[in-house]
């Protein structure tokens, strides 16, 4: 018999990737009732169900670390019951390229099984295999969350909430204004190769291609369930014509390389994202805000550091909802720096400590002072400056 159920709680995290996982951490570890709401049956979003299983660099590539806290901690994590290295000489490098960063390659599976272990020890509400399909909002403010699971559909009350489902799918669901950006096919499949000497864990993209690589010619705004259909049928698609082109010019065969496992969610790089109370813009490496949370660097390139101001995280027609992740509210090549696993888990834990202080105070997120979330921070590791890790910058 279908149930209709109704759970109360501080604060509710939706959304179970990495950024989510990071803000239950946070907010269970400051003793707040936390309850952290996934659609699939894993932890870790894009990194684990999406098989993005590269830990990108929590350094600047000339031997300064910038981010730590529980970015960190999920870095470290993903190597406990698995393989996983962190480049020796990354410290002393200069001009490094992003492979020889402070990064790693880690198994999904064992990168499942710690957070499994992270979040057990947290004490949170875990709510696997639940999907948000609503949210109840008066005056700015969101009431519940309707999910639905196994059990049927009920409602998830809260104080506060983190939207760290990747899309701003809480936001949308309030009616929030959440702008779009073009996405390009990516798609990655863990793949057995002979010729790699059987090693499983070289990411393979599109194919053959280790690395990065997307298609230029699929391209398509925003997101909405046609949309994701065609993404995934089309990335395989591709998979599918690269693999048949080896296998027809004796490059490779059946027996020597085939596909191991291909994602269990659409690979999407851009989505949907918050219209945050400030949007962080290309160009603004290096430029110190006095709202800065935390500071994150540039995968792509060395030499290139950036702040994240508090402002991007706060939706701005919502009182209680604070953004993690991919939708935090940047544009462009900025966009680019902040989708990441590294800096999704460093918006998570600031979000996190964000949303248990307004569960606890029943205040605006808006209006809580920004110093007490950056003292918070700074308590568990976090350098919230540039100034803090180059002085006289």
């Amino acid at each position: 018999m279908r149930e209709n159920f109704e759970k109360s709680y501080d604060l509710v995290v939706i959304g179970g990737g990495v950024a989510g996982v990071a803000a239950a951490l946070a907010a269970a570890r400051r003793g707040r009732r936390v309850a952290l709401v996934e659609k699939t049956v894993l932890w870790g979003g894009l990194a684990t169900t999406g098989i993005i299983f590269i830990y990108l660099p929590l350094c600047d590539g000339n031997g300064t670390q910038v981010t730590f806290g529980i970015s960190e901690e999920l870095l470290k994590a993903g190597m406990k019951y698995g393989p996983g290295d962190i480049p020796a000489g990354w410290k002393e490098g200069r001009n490094l390229p992003e492979e020889k960063r402070y990064r790693t390659v880690f198994s999904p599976a064992s990168m499942v099984l710690a957070l499994d272990e992270l979040l057990a020890e947290s004490g949170c509400d875990l709510w696997l295999d639940t999907l948000l399909v609503d949210a109840e909002c008066r005056s700015g403010r969101v009431e519940s969350v309707t999910v639905a699971n196994k059990s049927g559909t009920g409602k998830l009350r809260a104080a506060a909430f983190v939207d760290a489902s990747g899309d701003a799918d809480l936001a949308f669901y309030t009616g929030a204004s959440c702008p779009v950006a073009a996405n390009a096919l990516a798609s990655w499949t863990l793949e057995y190769s002979e010729q790699g000497g059987g090693h499983l864990l070289a990411p393979t993209i599109r194919a053959s291609i280790v690395g990065g690589s997307v298609d230029p010619d699929f391209t398509v705004p925003g997101v909405n369930g046609r949309m994701v259909s065609e993404f995934v049928m089309a990335g395989r698609a591709e998979y599918r014509r690269r693999l048949s082109e080896d296998y027809a010019s004796g490059k490779s065969n059946r027996c020597t390389r085939f596909p191991l496992k291909v994602p269990a969610m659409a690979d999407l790089r851009h989505t949907r994202r918050i219209d945050g109370e400030f949007t962080l813009q290309p160009g603004m490496e290096w430029q110190a805000f006095e709202d800065s949370i935390g500071v994150c660097a540039d995968w792509r390139t060395t030499g290139k550091v950036w702040e994240l101001p508090f402002r991007a995280l706060l939706p701005k027609e919502l009182e209680n909802v604070v953004a993690a992740g991919r939708c935090i509210s940047s544009h462009g090549d900025a966009w680019e720096v902040t989708r990441v696993i590294p800096v999704a888990a460093l918006t998570g834990e600031a979000a996190g400590i964000t949303a248990s202080l307004v569960a606890e105070r029943c205040c605006s997120a808006h209006e809580l002072p920004v110093a007490e979330v950056q003292l918070a921070m700074k308590q568990a590791g976090n350098p919230v400056h540039i100034s803090e890790l180059y002085p006289g910058r």
